[in-house]
């Protein structure tokens, strides 16, 4: 697939006026709260957006990229929920208002889109240069797999040596300041809290690229692609955090569902990588087997978590009720008189 510089200079002016657009005029002259209303509305424009873009891939370089192309998308899509994971407890821990949850959300996905860019373009240069680099991506991913079967990603967030280091060096004020992320306090000027949690935000997510990276290239080892896909799936990040909600902890077989997705692609890795070095008996997966296994994983996970969550509450309820009761037959047995002997 060959892309133009014109045609690289044109996408990033578009994501890029597309974020500017979100972030300074649909958001920051509207001082209502973003409701789940407004955000379902926000994610289908995103994710159409997304869709439009991989027809547009369709009409100019065919069905093929465009397979790769939407095989990426939904992958970043669906390990994006992860991230969202963690966002909620970096916004929690740093006690962010809710009405600038959206606006430091969109400037940490601004550094997030960044650093991905250059993790892909070392990540797609190693890969033209060295083919082995498919064995320690397909490593990477069936690591990730394992990991979170035995429930590694449950584990607290800590705070990485850049956000360590920034919380060291720059002047922070010890409250918010509406959505601003520099104000005056003391006679000086001082980062507002806001400031360090859009580091955090932005540099945490290069963890998840560890794994999202290489599962992408995986799937297409187009850069262009590769990019275009991520942009999509982070710029639709925000309305995705405030849309899922308290969703995200009823998809109970989401993690499942996703290691088995980043085990089938690291296994798909290591086999191309075989077959590339000559290994005949290693078959070289087609895309559209890695987008109907991917698509057909997701439905089964999110049809079986919405499933088993009526049993899941009764079962609180149930637990809650027996708890309630041995409370009140606690309480009775302290009231009552003693027992004359």
């Amino acid at each position: 697939m060959s892309v133009a510089p014109w045609v690289w200079a044109l996408t990033l002016a578009g994501i890029l006026a597309v974020i500017l657009a979100d972030l300074f005029l649909i958001h920051r002259n509207d001082t209502r709260e973003f409701t789940t209303r407004r955000a379902a509305f926000w994610s289908s424009v995103y994710i159409g957006l997304a869709v439009v873009f991989g027809l547009g891939v369709w009409a100019f370089s065919g069905g093929e990229y465009a397979a790769q192309y939407f095989g990426g998308f939904v992958t970043e899509k669906s390990l994006s929920v992860d991230n969202l994971f963690v966002f909620m407890v970096l916004l929690a821990r740093f006690a962010v208002p809710k009405r600038s949850q959206h606006t430091v959300l969109m400037a940490g996905i601004i550094i997030a889109l960044v650093l991905r860019g250059i993790f892909i373009a070392v990540g797609a240069a190693a890969l033209s240069a060295f083919t082995w680099v498919f064995f320690i991506f397909g490593a990477i991913l069936i690591w990730t797999a394992f990991g979170l079967v035995r429930g590694d990603d449950d584990e607290e967030v800590g705070e990485n040596a850049i956000l360590r280091w920034a919380k060291r060096v720059i002047p922070t004020a010890d409250h918010y300041d509406g959505n601003k992320f520099v104000t005056r306090a003391n006679g000086r000027r001082m980062a507002t809290p806001l400031l360090i949690v859009m580091i955090a935000i932005g540099t945490t997510d290069v963890l998840f690229a560890l794994d999202s990276i290489p599962a992408i290239f995986g799937l297409t080892t187009e850069p262009y692609l590769v990019f275009a896909a991520n942009a999509f799936a982070l710029m639709g990040l925000v309305q995705l955090y405030f849309l899922l909600g308290g969703l995200a902890d009823k998809l109970k077989y989401l993690s499942h569902g996703l290691a088995f997705i980043l085990g089938f692609i690291g296994v798909k890795l290591v086999l191309h990588a075989l077959h590339e070095y000559g290994v005949h008996w290693a078959p070289d997966i087609p895309i559209w087997l890695s987008l109907s296994v991917i698509a057909g994983t997701l439905v089964a996970v999110t049809v079986a978590s919405l499933a088993s969550a009526p049993k899941d509450a009764a079962k609180d309820a149930a637990k809650k009720d027996a708890q309630v009761e041995g409370e009140e037959g606690d309480r009775e047995e302290r009231d009552a008189p003693a027992a004359l002997d």
